[in-house]
């Protein structure tokens, strides 16, 4: 019948039979002894250990009134490992088996030591794995993007504990809680205090050396502006602390913008419909390279510089806030620089994609003459744009004909003109931007668009339609109608937004010409059937005159047109109309 004794381990109580108590006694004595050349925190860490001896055999005690026999020790002390380095004298463990790591599985806590705000961001990146930073910038875009984390965050804080011993800190980190570890993380904890209390020390040894000489030279007037300096200082600390909230909001709300949008950016892509929604810049279509692969780019190259600003607010925040490691630091770099190659890449490509501009001319001749009446007339196609509002834009649509991609574009000009030959023709103008002039005139070239002319009505195609590839060429077409001088032309409604600065004699603004008739004249468009409210100031000043006059002798009113004159005199000898 074995001796039973009560003991306290880490605050706990067991009951352990006497071999057991000499077997643990011994092994204890062996790790104190083993830091007796050493004492520096072999208190902190004899007291850490027994701390998790009492976790372990608590769990395998499962009544209170359970006694804690050899078997249990050997287990313990299994787990608790024999470091190698130690000096425990060997015939104290002659009859153990052979120790060997085990490995403990993480647990959450808060980190306290590497806090911003309570210690939870830093905890679960513990727990998962990762850099904090990156948990940091993962909760804001939680927080500001879907709300919830304004309320989880406070929930957590309050149910997730610190890590406050040595052991916590470890499990944390998924460390095994052995006695290599406990040293090795009491050794680094008072290497921390030490380092701190000696750089205090001499902080207050040189302000006490300095205040000393201070005291017997500071005059009234220094003392004055020491207090001033003070507050000076207090005043920017506040400024650098507001700086640094600022930081923090402008790189957080880039971030989440760009997390948002990249994440929207790919879904529509995925589903197919990029090209209806996304407009994406001109060298992104023209380069070589994948849209996706420089969106990701720009991503980056715009990110990375405001993720080193939401840490650098951080820091100005708060001194516990940790950089980057090495390896982060020069991996965010060789991303960023490879980010702006990319996109200068791209860049180059699409300047000398576009570098030259082409023409094309092709001319036709209309069976009009002198006195004939040409009526001109807009149209579109609904087989391939749905747009029903017909006018000239500076943009394009994609459409499919016979199921090949293109683009359809209303990027044409009307124009006017008069011409010495006794009959009228059109000469359309074809322009497109190219890598080199010979391949700008080709793409110019290759524009599909048509016209016909029947019984007097020239029927111009409002639209004209290319290959998909030209998509940023600014590509457009000119259309100069050609009349001889004393023909008639009709301009229908349809071609109020196309015509382009027609010369008329009366001034005639573009858009108030269609639904008139005109007259070719060698100045330009007469037109003969117009309301005169739509002419011209500069015409009217020129033709239209009206004079009153009003003195002793009478009323004397003059009206002046470019057909004829009329002056209407009122006085003593009644009304006289000249």
């Amino acid at each position: 019948m074995n001796k039973t004794i009560n003991i306290n381990l880490g605050g706990i109580f067991f009951h352990i039979d006497e071999m057991a108590y000499q077997k643990l006694k011994r092994y204890l004595d062996a790790i104190r002894r083993s830091l007796s050349d050493d004492p520096q925190g072999r208190d902190e860490i004899i007291n850490d250990i027994e701390l998790r001896i009492g976790e372990l055999l608590s769990e395998r005690v499962k009544d209170v009134r359970q006694v804690v026999n050899e078997n249990d020790i050997d287990e313990v002390t299994k787990i608790m490992g024999k470091p190698e380095d130690y000096l425990v004298d060997e015939e104290i463990f002659e009859d153990e088996p052979v120790y060997r790591k085990r490995t403990t599985s993480k647990k959450l806590f808060r980190d306290g030591d590497d806090k911003f705000l309570g210690g939870v961001c830093s905890g679960l990146a513990h727990y998962i794995g990762m850099e904090p930073i990156w948990m940091r910038i993962i909760w804001l875009v939680i927080a500001f993007g879907f709300g919830v984390g304004f309320f989880i965050y406070p929930l957590l804080w309050i149910l997730i504990p610190v890590a406050e011993t040595t052991t916590e800190k470890l499990q944390m980190k998924g460390e095994p809680v052995n006695i290599s570890n406990i040293e090795k993380k009491i050794r680094e904890e008072f290497s921390d205090v030490s380092e701190n209390i000696k750089d205090g020390v001499n902080n207050v040894a040189d302000k006490v050396k300095k205040s000393d000489i201070q005291n017997r030279a500071k005059s009234g007037f220094q003392e004055l502006i020491d207090v001033f300096a003070k507050i000076l200082s207090a005043i920017f600390n506040v400024f650098g602390k507001f700086i640094g909230a600022i930081l923090i909001l402008i790189a957080a709300s880039t971030i989440i913008g760009l997390i948002i949008g990249a994440l929207s950016l790919g879904s529509i892509e995925i589903l197919g419909f990029g090209e209806e929604f996304i407009e994406y810049p001109n060298f992104f279509f023209d380069s070589i390279l994948p849209p996706w692969l420089l969106t990701l780019f720009a991503f980056f190259a715009i990110g990375i510089p405001f993720i080193i600003l939401f840490l650098l607010g951080l820091k100005i925040l708060s001194s516990n806030v940790k950089s980057f490691s090495t390896t982060t630091k020069l991996s965010l770099l060789g991303i960023w620089i490879v980010s702006l190659l990319g996109l200068g890449f791209a860049g180059i490509n699409y300047a000398t994609q576009t570098a030259y501009n082409g023409v094309y001319n092709y001319t036709e001749e209309l069976p009009i003459v002198q006195n004939d009446t040409l009526r001109i007339k807009m149209s579109g196609d609904e087989n391939l744009s749905a747009n029903k509002d017909l006018r000239r834009r500076y943009n394009y649509e994609t459409v499919y004909d016979n199921d090949i991609k293109k683009l359809y574009s209303n990027r044409i000009n009307l124009d006017i003109k008069a011409t010495e030959n006794s009959t009228a023709y059109v000469k359309i103008r074809k322009e497109s931007d190219g890598k080199n002039r010979l391949i700008a005139n080709e793409d110019a070239e290759s524009i599909e668009y048509q016209f016909n002319l029947t019984d007097n009505n020239l029927n111009l195609n409002g639209y004209f339609v290319s290959e998909f590839k030209n998509k940023f060429k600014e590509q457009q077409i000119d259309i100069n109608v050609y009349l001889p001088v004393g023909s008639i032309i009709y301009l229908d409604k349809t071609t109020r937004t196309f015509l382009d600065d027609v010369d008329n004699i009366q001034n005639i603004r573009d858009r108030n010409m269609p639904k008139n008739y005109y007259k070719m004249t060698e100045n330009g468009l007469e037109c003969i059937d117009c309301d005169p409210s739509i002419f011209g100031y500069e015409y009217k000043e020129k033709f239209d005159e009206f004079n009153l006059k009003i003195d002793k002798k009478g009323i004397k009113i003059k009206v002046k047109d470019s057909d004829s004159d009329a002056e209407v005199k009122i006085d003593k000898s009644g009304i006289t109309i000249d």
